[in-house]
């Protein structure tokens, strides 16, 4: 499919440049206003010296600024990269050392605190959530033979299920195909009247194509709202801009929920609930009909896949339970640990093909060749394809937690566990949870008799995003193992309910 996103936004906005484009704080932003913003920001961007290939590190919420900057970055034929500011200065330099970045921009607004990210090995910048970049010089890459790819667009930098950065990198084919296949697929979407509410964070692949891009890339308004809490202000906002369209993870859509049996008023405009990022519990469809007049259709995406690839195409044809049908254009298998093809009904891991499934992981051609075999990618799920082709999700191959929809990699926590004094082993599971679908469990072998829960888990809040904390501890005095000496993580899951 060819194209560039930046030519597709910048036609959208010539062709009726007083359409309301943006939501943010009160007020709307037409299509000029914003087109505005993005070429100064493009502007700032090349003075500073930013060339085609670079890549933009960014730790800003929801806001114009990281739409103005997608856009400025793309039309110097450069690449973003999103990141969580949350995350501390830590995880961003590992990632740093991954994406070699021209420069990170951090947020200028009150109450932030971004000193902790002044000695990262790169430039800084603050820029205002309204897109103003001040004056500054880039970093020119350390890697001048490596050959500069324009047609990557976005990188999201993550961790792999050994806890390791890795990054992917997500070309304007991948996330123009993605968009295009998406809005054909699912049947109730209208772009010439769609209000999309954009609150799942900018930094994760969900919230920055199936909100922010969506939008962008088919015309249709969109609200901004940097932070999801209080539920209440979400819904408030909800009803101020009519929004029509949400895409949501199960906990948040819990949340929002919860809010309106506390008394808030729901939205009277909503036409389309999608849940993703984790396992839909089928039981809240009830509550979501009762209190937003409509049910909810559960989709299912990966970030290698830009990252839709399959959704209830409406509440009208949806089947409760799994997550619909493959979009338009990808191609699936059901194979067993060999890769051999299995029958339909079978269960197995998913393997995936098509033009929204990135070629390979940036700069790791180890990982690449692992997960990516004869232009299919390995999803790493358990799941089951239906005569009717819907497919159901049935496990994690990996032992990956999701907390409120964020991914959380063991062996990430379990270092740092194992850092703290008077920890001789580790081993965390996913533990349930009513709101956020899982916590995070931590088996504990202490080396001797001093070391307490307050304190592990006082360690851990130094060391790791607020999600990835443990919120139970269980003191151990052996870790079970296979014959191979693997921590058998199944085997602690199992013993919860004991």
């Amino acid at each position: 499919m060819a194209g560039r996103l930046e030519d597709i936004v910048a036609a959208l906005a010539t062709a009726d440049p007083e359409r309301e484009s943006l939501w943010w704080k009160g007020s709307w932003i037409r299509r000029r206003e914003f087109m505005a913003i993005a070429e100064k920001a493009a502007g700032s961007l090349a003075k500073a010296g930013f060339r085609e290939g670079d890549r933009l590190i960014t730790l800003l919420p929801n806001s114009p600024a990281v739409i103005a900057l997608s856009w400025a970055c793309w039309k110097l034929r450069g690449a973003i990269v999103p990141l969580n500011l949350q995350a501390g200065a830590p995880a961003v330099i590992r990632s740093i050392s991954r994406v070699d970045p021209f420069a990170v921009a951090v947020p200028d607004m009150p109450g932030v605190p971004v000193s902790q990210f002044d000695a990262l090995p790169v430039p800084v910048v603050r820029v205002s959530p309204e897109g103003d970049v001040p004056s500054f010089t880039g970093k020119r890459p350390e890697t001048p033979d490596d050959p500069a790819d324009p047609d990557i667009a976005v990188i999201f930098a993550t961790s792999g299920t050994t806890g390791l950065p890795k990054a992917v990198p997500l070309s304007h084919e991948n996330l123009l195909s993605n968009v295009r296949a998406a809005e054909e697929h699912f049947l109730p979407f209208d772009r010439s009247t769609e209000v999309i509410l954009n609150v799942l964070p900018n930094f994760h692949a969900l919230g920055y194509s199936t909100s922010g891009l969506l939008a962008l890339l088919t015309g249709s308004k969109q609200a901004l709202v940097p932070n999801f809490m209080p539920a209440e202000k979400t819904l408030e906002i909800m009803r101020a801009t009519g929004v029509t369209f949400l895409v949501g993870v199960p906990a948040m859509l819990v949340l929002l929920l919860s809010a309106v049996d506390r008394g808030a008023e729901a939205p009277g405009t909503l036409r389309s609930v999608i849940s993703g990022g984790d396992r839909f519990p089928t039981n809240l469809d009830e509550r979501a009909q009762r209190i937003f007049g409509i049910g909810v259709t559960e989709g299912y995406g990966l970030t290698e896949c830009s990252p839709v690839v399959a959704v209830n195409r409406s509440v009208e044809v949806r089947k409760l339970g799994t997550v619909g049908t493959p979009l338009p254009g990808f191609e699936c298998r059901i194979c067993d640990a060999s890769g051999t093809n299995l029958p339909a009904g079978s269960e197995g891991v998913l393997w995936l093909r098509g033009p929204s499934v990135t070629k390979g992981y940036f700069r790791d051609p180890e990982l690449t060749a692992k997960r990516f075999v004869d232009g299919w990618f390995e999803t790493g799920d358990v799941a089951r394809l239906d005569r009717e082709g819907y497919v159901s999700i049935i496990d994690r191959a990996t032992d990956v937690i999701i907390v409120g929809g964020f991914n959380v990699y063991p062996q990430e926590v379990e270092d740092v566990l194992c850092s703290c004094p008077g920890v001789k082993e580790a081993a965390v599971v996913g533990e349930p949870h009513s709101v956020s679908g899982q916590i995070v469990k931590a088996f504990v072998v202490p080396s001797g008799p001093d070391v307490t829960q307050k304190d592990l888990h006082a360690y851990c809040k130094e060391q790791l995003a607020h999600y990835k904390v443990p919120r139970s501890f269980e003191f151990v005095d052996r870790l079970p193992r296979s014959a191979m000496g693997k921590v058998l993580r199944r085997t602690l899951r199992d013993r919860q309910g004991d």
